[in-house]
């Protein structure tokens, strides 16, 4: 009984020093005379001071138990049983040692998904519109705000590509492990012959990052035009341009946005995905997690991509093929219930 927590003690004990002195750094920042002259950084670092103190007291009450049950077991020896708080303390390691884990620069902040159909035709426009549904559920689980900004359907309301933003805390660090190519195995709704069909879709996820984020983007560098808004089949349904494209021309990088009324305010919208987009590619290269990626939707989106294969027919089952997690629970984890993959992801 005593090896687990006195061992979760060791193994965290150097994190919360860190945490700590990560705490009084931004505090002292915070009394500076100049400090509300930039208040974009004021503000962030008042969001990270809130977060690092919950952290730090969740750990140091943690801690504390484990001491207090630790010297309490040995007063008493072998006559009480101490195993109910022995697994509440493991409960509570468990759910803390998930948050340290997402300890990213921008893990705790919100995320941008965008959606594009791939191989597959209807079937994977519709496959799109699935994981489209999938995700906005999950998100919506978790009790975060779902953004369309940017939706291309076509006439059977399939999805041809979507972007969404999603606030919520974690929301980047919990999605990030999602992103990649998503493979779908069922009997096609469109097929007349009622014949299997294999469908794929590709997801990106990125972070909505604060203003005073270290991406500069010069404005020669841009290509932008506008465009009204389309509907389904692609029907222009605003009679002013105020959908924006940028085009970042040293990546080639494109952004499409189209949710709000004005010009200025999808403008700003897409520079932000776009600022995401090349802070996801330093990092991605800095890191080389990933061999090659330019930050780009893959080339192909087809066989031998994927990252998860959903399978409806002839058998139920969802597997992740990075981790080897698995559910045949397919109907709930397309109606968002993806815990169980996200989990895995974060511990592989």
């Amino acid at each position: 009984m005593h090896c687990t927590p006195r061992s979760a003690k060791r193994r965290t004990a150097f994190d919360l020093r860190a945490k700590r002195e990560e705490l009084l750094r931004l505090e002292a920042e915070s009394q500076h005379e100049k400090f509300w002259e930039d208040r974009d950084r004021a503000r962030e670092v008042g969001e990270q001071i809130s977060v690092l103190k919950g952290e730090v007291t969740d750990w140091e009450d943690l801690l504390g138990d484990i001491g207090a049950l630790a010297e309490l077991s040995e007063m008493a020896g072998e006559e009480k049983d101490f195993s109910t708080d022995v697994a509440e303390l493991e409960r509570r390691f468990g759910k803390a040692q998930r948050a340290a884990l997402l300890s990213g620069p921008y893990d705790k902040a919100g995320a941008i998904l965008s959606i594009v159909a791939g191989a597959g035709g209807d079937d994977a426009e519709d496959w799109a519109r699935i994981m489209f549904r999938m995700y906005t559920r999950f998100a919506e689980g978790k009790g975060w705000a779902v953004t369309v900004l940017h939706l291309h359907k076509n006439e059977h309301d399939g999805i041809k590509n979507a972007t969404f933003r999603v606030e919520g805390s974690f929301a980047y660090g919990l999605l990030k492990g999602e992103m990649g190519v998503h493979r779908l195995v069922r009997i096609s709704p469109f097929s007349s012959k009622k014949l299997r069909h294999t469908s794929f879709a590709y997801l990106e996820v990125l972070p909505v990052l604060p203003k005073t984020a270290d991406v500069e983007i010069r404005e020669d560098d841009l290509d932008i035009s506008f465009a009204r808004s389309s509907g389904p089949g692609g029907q222009n349904v605003n009679k002013r341009s105020t959908a924006v494209r940028i085009v970042h021309k040293p990546s080639g990088i494109q952004v499409h946005v189209d949710s709000e009324r004005g010009q200025a305010a999808n403008r700003d919208i897409a520079l932000s995905i776009l600022r995401a987009k090349l802070y996801t590619i330093r990092e991605e290269s800095r890191r080389k997690e990933i061999d090659g990626l330019k930050g780009e939707i893959p080339t192909k989106i087809e066989w031998g991509s994927q990252i998860r294969s959903y399978v409806v027919h002839p058998y139920q089952m969802v597997k992740d093929h990075r981790t080897g997690a698995e559910s045949s629970q397919v109907d709930a984890v397309l109606d968002g219930d993806l815990d169980l993959f996200i989990e895995h992801d974060l511990l592989r």
